[in-house]
């Protein structure tokens, strides 16, 4: 997820950093699941995983937000 932020920082363009930001979503998406899957499995402090779920979660509804507004449709 920091990976494809630091990169649309770096776009040339605002495609690119919309396109970037899109990626940083779907690596939160895929996060969320396994955090998920983690916490349910009983392989991990249960609490842990649910927080970092929660955070992930927040996270994806930023970055969702930032989509939405920098393709102009707010």
């Amino acid at each position: 997820i920091g990976a494809n932020i630091i990169e649309a920082q770096a776009g040339s363009s605002k495609k690119d950093f919309t396109n970037f930001f899109s990626h940083a979503l779907k690596s939160a998406n895929e996060s969320k699941f396994w955090l998920g899957l983690l916490r349910d499995s009983g392989k991990a402090d249960k609490q842990r995983a649910e927080t970092l779920l929660q955070e992930t979660k927040e996270l994806a509804n930023i970055l969702g937000s930032s989509i939405v507004t920098l393709r102009g449709k707010r």
